[in-house]
């Protein structure tokens, strides 16, 4: 008897369906798939586990200004490299390379505009850009907005979220924005004039510490992570375990040091409110 050898037939594993970047987006807290254009309707925030992402300054400005009323000042202003810093890569180098990725020519947005019908002077970090840390010109910017807010008599308002605290690469001129902007604020206190700060996820560094938690009224998103030092960086200091939501939002609202919790959805509407009744 005359066995013969079977032929097999290999089969080729499936393609993995190709996910395009420009559809679809992670959730970076429960891994779920988003249309991305759906994600973005809904300001950045998923619909299965109701986490929050980060949203670009012009993301912003486009949710809190009324259309077609934002005027954005001092846009052309740029930082300098006044330590020539050398590293891994130069600070000319680095703000370069943040200016193709963003778009942004720093890592704030300045102008006026109206929210719900009402003048006000605004400013909005972009985490994107260096992680929205404090350097000379987001100092600069910060300032000149408060000073035109006081020649106008107009509100401030501000939208904070950065993690990257003052900017190495500029040394003590990063550290100085802290005072600066400090005192900026405290003219515009003095005036009589509404300052208005919104905190977003994350808040930290040099800009908690100075102009993000000096509003006359501060509103903060769900569960931000607000705070000078990260969590982290203190329980290794202290050698002790932090309470359970630390620095977060709804920590530092039962502590008082936040007024308004408010969800991205009804934040133009809350700032909105305060501001008419501020007109009135």
């Amino acid at each position: 008897m005359i066995f013969k050898r079977k032929k097999y037939i290999s089969i080729e594993a499936r393609e993995k369906p190709e996910i395009k970047k420009d559809l679809w987006i992670k959730c970076e807290q429960c891994g779920k798939l988003i249309y991305k254009k759906k994600w973005e309707e809904n300001f950045k925030i998923c619909m299965y586990c109701d986490s929050y992402g980060r949203m670009t300054a012009h993301e912003r400005i486009a949710q809190l200004a009324d259309p077609g009323s934002f005027a954005e000042q001092w846009g052309d202003m740029v930082s300098c490299d006044p330590l020539e810093f050398t590293g891994v890569k130069s600070y000319t180098d680095k703000l370069k390379e943040e200016r193709q990725k963003t778009g942004l020519k720093e890592g704030i947005i300045t102008g006026v505009c109206k929210i719900n019908g009402v003048p006000c002077a605004l400013a909005v970090i972009d985490a994107g850009f260096i992680m929205g840390s404090m350097g000379s010109v987001v100092g600069e910017k910060f300032t000149r907005a408060a000073e035109y807010a006081i020649e106008k008599k107009l509100p401030l308002v501000s939208v904070s979220g950065g993690g990257g605290g003052a900017r190495m690469y500029e040394g003590v001129i990063s550290l100085m924005q802290m005072a600066k902007t400090s005192a900026a604020v405290g003219k515009l206190k003095k005036e009589g004039l509404l300052y208005l700060s919104v905190l977003t996820d994350p808040t930290m560094g040099g800009i908690a510490a100075s102009f993000a938690s000096l509003g006359d009224i501060i509103i903060a998103e769900p569960k931000a992570l607000i705070g000078f030092a990260g969590p982290r960086v203190i329980e290794q200091t202290i050698r002790q375990k932090l309470p359970a939501g630390f620095q977060r939002t709804e920590f530092l609202f039962e502590h008082g040091m936040i007024d308004i919790i408010s969800k991205r959805a009804e934040l133009k509407d809350a700032i909105g409110k305060i501001l008419l009744v501020i007109h009135s």
